[in-house]
């Protein structure tokens, strides 16, 4: 199914009922790799995985408290993997085991940096639950411990992601196809 928003065509890649079932997949397997632990805390990274990090938290029947994390690029000229934290989590992870909820993992960069700074504060374990596989645009390894769906090089967009501030709220993920038949990864 396609639709067409703001001049954009979107074709459907994952529909709501799909994502949903899957969600649903993938808090039954962290309730029972978290199952009889003192509690778990689950990281948002912002903006992009507020709609999954919300299912899936809500699903979960571990003990869990909820904080956010969101960072930012460096502009043009600098090297790849710098990122500018622009909101930090609030409380202390050390000891604690963590959960960093994600929309997509494409280039891994930033993802290692946060996975690493919150090693480096003390977590006693840190996994990674990502909704979106890219893996072809991988450019550091980063392991992902539980995956939604692993995709394409296709630019998508809804249930969090965006294109321009765009799109964060349709209920589908969908391929921005551009003009010209062109697609932007």
């Amino acid at each position: 199914m396609s639709h067409v928003k703001d001049s954009h065509k979107i074709r459907t890649l994952i529909d709501a009922a799909t994502l949903d079932k899957r969600v649903t997949e993938l808090a039954a397997q962290i309730d029972r790799d978290y199952a009889g632990g003192d509690g778990l805390v689950a990281v948002g990274v912002l903006k992009g995985a507020i709609y999954f990090f919300t299912d899936l938290t809500r699903r979960l029947t571990v003990p869990v408290t909820v904080d956010f994390f969101q960072t930012s690029s460096y502009g043009s000229g600098t090297s790849a993997g710098e990122v500018r934290i622009k909101r930090d989590i609030d409380m202390s992870i050390r000891g604690r085991d963590v959960l960093l909820v994600e929309d997509i993992v494409d280039t891994g960069w930033t993802l290692r940096t946060i996975l690493d700074l919150f090693r480096f504060r003390g977590a006693r374990t840190v996994r990674l639950c990502a909704l979106l596989d890219k893996h072809e645009a991988r450019e550091v390894d980063v392991p992902i411990d539980y995956s939604g769906f692993r995709i394409g090089r296709d630019f998508v967009v809804g249930y969090g992601l965006d294109y321009d501030e765009r799109y964060r709220n349709l209920p589908d993920i969908g391929v921005v196809e551009f003009d010209e038949g062109r697609q932007e990864a």
